[in-house]
């Protein structure tokens, strides 16, 4: 990618599709997942955009020169929970801090919005993120064995309160 500034922006026409087509290419390739895992990204996505509150949910695309490297979304569990959801980074971004940059970016949107927590679910292979989520101040509150999409991941549940 060109060397521009990384600009986190609403999303757009295709931009949903993105998301869910890298998130099933990269964890496919990175972490072995099979197509169930795309399938449950685009419901999580399709529910998102049927259950939008303006001002309780959000989601960012993150930008550099025209071409997508990131994105997260904030979706509402109920009045005081929100959940941190899809946070992904292309692989030639990573290491340049735009994870903790869309994690700050969240946290401080759920603030704001009124949240007293923030949840999310995530994997343990995902060490880069758990980082993150540790270092902005998430708890591990619960763990468990899923096998739904290929290969045995032990999945965790985090939440950070507000």
């Amino acid at each position: 990618m060109a060397p521009g500034e990384i600009v986190l922006r609403d999303p757009q026409p295709g931009d949903f599709g993105w998301v869910i087509s890298r998130h099933g290419v990269l964890y496919g390739a990175e972490y072995g997942l099979n197509e169930r895992f795309e399938g449950d990204v685009a419901g999580i996505v399709a529910a998102y955009v049927a259950a939008y509150r303006p001002g309780r949910d959000r989601c960012w695309i993150a930008e550099r020169d025209g071409v997508r490297c990131g994105c997260v979304f904030v979706a509402h569990d109920d009045d005081e929970t929100a959940r941190l959801r899809l946070l992904l980074i292309e692989p030639d971004v990573r290491g340049a801090g735009l994870g903790r940059r869309l994690v700050r970016t969240a946290v401080a949107f759920a603030r704001a919005a009124g949240y007293r927590r923030m949840v999310l679910w995530t994997h343990s292979v995902l060490t880069a993120a758990r980082a993150i989520y540790v270092s902005e101040g998430f708890t591990l509150t619960a763990t468990e064995q899923n096998g739904h999409w290929g290969p045995l991941l032990t999945s965790e549940t985090w939440e950070l309160p507000l």
